[in-house]
């Protein structure tokens, strides 16, 4: 049986480079206040490097005073393309403050929060909502710097997305807005938060309340139910929960032989890829999901050195597209 090989330790690299475990330590930890002359400095560079040197993470941990562990928790939902395109760039973003990002996605009968942060040290922990009081300070608890959003951040981008929907077909010409909402169960809690948004813009620019439909799942006999409904109503254009909900509608209503958005206009929301490519191609709302990355990567950064970790609000990540479908 062949024995895994030995890890490679600083002791190791200061042997090869000829000087002590401590310039090993100020040099891989970039230590101020030390005059390390270039050449040993970089004597110890070329050690590491070429005996494939990584510290461990909790030596690393003890050296800096905290790890350069963050932890996302993600909600229990399906992870579509938004979710993944911001995972993408907020591990981008962190990458270049030096840590690293540790995703975690909650179920229901999976492990806690805080467990989960214990098993991986993090020194900061992110969410898409403000997380309850007694989730915080149990985190604090563990040692963790920084939580974000907090308890009480109106940060959530649900209600703008939403209201950007309704006011760009209000600023169509819209006056009675139906909207689609999410079948699967799962969405729900979105679904309502979006549509609190549809109803904001409704009451703010005079028209009646939005008239909220859903459909059993995404099927065309099911939507063209919805359809009817809102042509009793005298809808003429409709906000719906995402983009995928959206291409189905439109789907729908070329099969019952209705024009978009001559006889029904919808707007999306997250800008799928394909989006662009419904026919007609769809209006939705865009999320700069790199913007969002940096703002919470920088947010993140500013409370571990002791700022504040201040956060914009959600509208300045969004951004209306308008195709054809409105």
């Amino acid at each position: 049986m062949t024995r895994p090989a030995k890890r490679t330790t600083s002791a190791d690299v200061a042997l090869a480079a000829g000087v002590s475990r401590t310039t090993v330590s100020y040099v891989l930890n970039n230590r101020p206040g030390q005059t390390i002359p270039e050449e040993t400095r970089q004597r110890v560079l070329e050690a590491a490097e070429r005996l494939q040197y990584r510290p461990h993470a909790s030596a690393r941990a003890l050296a800096a005073g905290r790890s350069d562990i963050v932890l996302l928790s993600i909600p229990d939902l399906p992870i579509g393309p938004s979710i993944s395109r911001f995972v993408e760039e907020l591990t981008a973003a962190l990458a270049d403050h030096g840590l690293t990002l540790v995703t975690h996605l909650m179920a229901a009968r999976g492990r806690s929060l805080p467990d989960v942060c214990a098993t991986v040290g993090a020194s900061a922990v992110l969410g898409f909502e403000g997380f309850d009081e007694a989730t915080v300070q149990a985190l604090h608890r563990l040692g963790v710097s920084v939580v974000l959003p907090p308890a009480d951040a109106a940060l959530s981008a649900m209600p703008p997305l939403g209201r950007m929907q309704a006011e760009h077909l209000i600023g169509r010409g819209h006056r009675r807005i139906g909207y689609l909402l999410p079948s699967p169960a799962r969405f729900e809690r979105m679904g309502e938060q979006r549509l609190q948004g549809v109803v904001q813009a409704c009451a703010a620019a005079g028209v009646a309340e939005p008239l909220a439909l859903g459909a059993a799942d995404l099927e065309i006999s099911a939507l063209a139910a919805v359809v009817r409904r809102w042509q009793e109503a005298g809808v003429s254009g409709v906000c719906a929960f995402n983009d995928e909900h959206a291409v189905a509608l439109l789907a729908t209503l070329r099969e019952m032989g209705l024009s978009v958005p001559e006889d029904l206009a919808v707007v999306g929301a997250d800008d799928i890829p394909m989006a662009r490519f419904a026919a007609p191609p769809l209006s939705t709302v865009y999320f700069d999901l790199q913007e969002a990355g940096r703002h919470r990567a920088e947010a993140v950064v500013a409370g571990l050195t002791g700022r504040r970790a201040a956060l914009p609000g959600p509208g300045a990540v969004l951004r209306l597209v308008q195709r054809l479908s409105s």
